[in-house]
């Protein structure tokens, strides 16, 4: 594997806008471990190895269960996750293969079950954010380790 190219020096202005995406999803109030879980989701369905790498080490230093890191992979399956996080992961699978099938109305109606209208604007902001990390990550090479010295 190599680096095609650091993008953070190729393009200072394209990561500064990528940054004020990010800050602007944590000012926004969302659940700190619950961001990093839909990072991880969508990274895992992305197939982005920088970016689960990352997201997974930060969990884990917030105090994640390795369980559930392990089983995010099958959480409709998993009972530790709570209805909250189940209806975010879902409209993060949802919009993260939205060619595929859209949003459709059932899982609008669960996730707004859980999350009011202005935290479901935060959520898919937070969606959008990890999908353009890790096609930016994915398009310039980048992998776990790529910027260690």
């Amino acid at each position: 594997m190599h680096l095609r190219m650091d993008h953070r020096k190729a393009n200072p202005q394209a990561l500064n806008t990528m940054m004020q995406m990010e800050r602007f999803v944590k000012e926004s109030g969302l659940d700190p471990n619950l961001y990093e879980l839909v990072k991880i989701r969508v990274s895992q369905i992305n197939g982005c190895s920088f970016c689960i790498d990352m997201h997974v080490q930060d969990l884990l230093k917030k105090g994640e269960s390795k369980q559930r890191i392990y089983l995010l992979t099958a959480w409709r399956e998993a009972p530790c996750f709570t209805e909250r996080e189940r209806a975010a992961l879902e409209l993060a699978e949802a919009l993260t293969l939205v060619s595929e099938s859209g949003v459709s109305d059932d899982v609008y109606q669960h996730v707004r079950s859980s999350f009011d209208e202005q935290e479901y604007i935060h959520l898919i902001m937070a969606i959008n954010t990890i999908n353009g990390w890790n096609r930016l990550a994915i398009a310039t090479g980048m992998f776990p380790g790529c910027f260690d010295e």
